[in-house]
């Protein structure tokens, strides 16, 4: 029996997409309004950065200590870089809006513990299999199972699908896990009572209504269910309800280039490394990734970015930035670590350099907020420099972030190169970014406003996205 959910467009629906293992449905067959647009590596590489769609979750993308963590960012993070491009992220929760991002070009890779069936190869192309797992029923212990023998234990709980029979089971309306309770349930003869789940909650929250006696069933990935029973060790999740299924990323239908250099990277001696790396450190050690998740720093149970939260808030008003944004830039100066120290002198974390600490009244004795303080003095009068030149505020924060890195006089050539080549001064991304990368140019050293001499603007305009892409990651997410 289903509950809150129309059956016959559920089954005429499931037999035309069927879904992935942990999310809702991806949409209907495009139509001519929605058709991909064809963006593959070339213009990935031209924007610069590429677009991971993802959830929040333990095993997909997660903050802690400020930092984005995850098997599936990790992974894509490392691909990213390997191209020589940036990594965005967009964090959804369900995954039909995945699949309109990726098929509007807002978007270029979809993972997260996704199954590869054959259904949805018609519209996206799948990358070869990351890993394999199984769907388990997740079920709460009797209180005092630890007082029972391995038989009597199993005697209190599901062991078969007949079980169920006018059980409750919260899952998500199309997904592999509802579709094959319906399977299940025909082939069994019994009436299990499904309960479309909402969207707004992800597997991870289903097992922990589970965990609270909230929810009486729900049906998880094996290798997610396992990382969540260590944590909540009155879970039960040794029924599986499916054979082993296939996880892996997927890419426009279009991206040819793309799913080949994906598929190259993989097959690399030392990427296979990482990988069997990467999946122990997630999904074989469990308690360290709990220990991560129950922490007050992480985006999964707390609500703090780093222990400096409170200050960075109070002085971010000063410069009138979103305090995420100012929190961006010091985990990209420091990390949060207060000790950190640069081989040109720089301290703190601000990663202010002495001169700069001196003019604005601070040096390597004083306390983390004198020098939170002091570096947004110095954004202050970066700020008040850029204002008359750079009316956009959003466009002005990437000039103050680019003179915080590299000094103001390269950022005023850039402009000056800007203008001689007929961009736009005033816009940062494919303009002056561009024209700063040029100060390395001896031909442009000579123009008669380029003032300040050369200077390699490689890493400043890596800096200013890195900013950027990590402040887009704390606005994601809620911290």
């Amino acid at each position: 029996m289903i509950k809150a959910v129309n059956c016959f467009y559920l089954l005429v629906s499931l037999v035309v997409w069927s879904a992935c293992s942990n999310s809702a449905s991806p949409p209907p067959q495009p139509t001519t309004a929605t058709l991909p647009i064809t963006i593959d590596l070339p213009e990935i590489k031209h924007r610069k950065n590429l677009i991971l769609l993802t959830e929040n979750g333990s095993t997909s993308y997660y903050l802690y200590r400020g930092q984005g963590m995850g098997y599936d960012y990790e992974l894509v993070r490392a691909f990213a870089k390997s191209q020589g491009l940036g990594l965005q992220v967009k964090v959804l929760t369900d995954l039909e809006d995945m699949f309109h991002l990726l098929q509007s070009g807002d978007g270029d890779i979809i993972a997260g513990n996704l199954t590869h069936i054959p259904e949805r190869e018609k519209y996206v192309q799948f990358t070869s299999p990351l890993s394999e797992t199984r769907q388990v029923l997740v079920q709460r212990k009797p209180l005092n199972w630890r007082k029972m023998s391995k038989e009597q234990l199993d005697d209190s709980l599901v062991r078969s699908f007949e079980q169920l029979h006018q059980k409750e089971i919260y899952v998500h309306a199309l997904t592999t896990f509802y579709s094959n309770i319906l399977e299940l349930e025909q082939a069994a003869g019994v009436d299990v009572d499904i309960i479309e789940a909402s969207a707004s909650l992800n597997s991870e929250t289903l097992i922990r209504l589970v965990a609270e006696g909230q929810v009486p069933f729900t049906v998880s990935d094996e290798n997610l269910a396992r990382i969540n029973a260590t944590y909540y060790p009155d879970l039960d999740i040794e029924f599986a309800v499916s054979a082993p299924q296939k996880i892996a990323w997927a890419v426009r239908k279009d991206s040819d280039s793309l799913l080949l250099a994906i598929e190259e990277w993989m097959s690399k001696k030392e990427i296979q490394k990482k990988l069997k790396y990467t999946y122990k450190k997630y999904f074989n050690s469990p308690r360290d990734q709990m220990g991560r998740m129950s922490s007050e720093f992480c985006s999964l149970e707390g609500n703090c970015i780093s222990e400096y939260d409170a200050y960075i808030k109070k002085y971010s008003v000063k410069i009138n930035w979103d305090w995420k944004l100012l929190a961006a830039m010091i985990y990209e100066e420091s990390r949060f670590n207060p000790e950190a120290r640069s081989w040109v002198g720089a301290f703190g974390l601000m990663q202010l350099m002495p001169a700069t600490g001196e003019r604005f009244g601070i040096d390597t004795t004083q306390t983390v907020e004198h020098n939170i303080r002091a570096g947004v003095d110095y954004l202050r009068y970066l700020d008040r420099m850029w204002q008359d030149r750079i009316n956009d505020s959003s466009e002005r924060v990437k000039f103050i972030l680019a003179s915080y890195n590299i000094g103001p006089g390269h950022v005023l050539d850039a402009q000056a190169i800007a203008r001689e080549l007929n961009l736009n001064p005033e816009i940062w991304d494919h303009n002056v970014a561009d024209c700063l990368l040029l100060k390395s140019d001896d031909r442009y050293l000579h123009l008669p406003d380029v003032k300040h001499g050369y200077c390699r603007g490689t890493e400043t305009v890596s800096y200013v996205n890195r900013v950027m892409n990590q402040y887009l990651l704390y606005q994601n997410l809620k911290v």
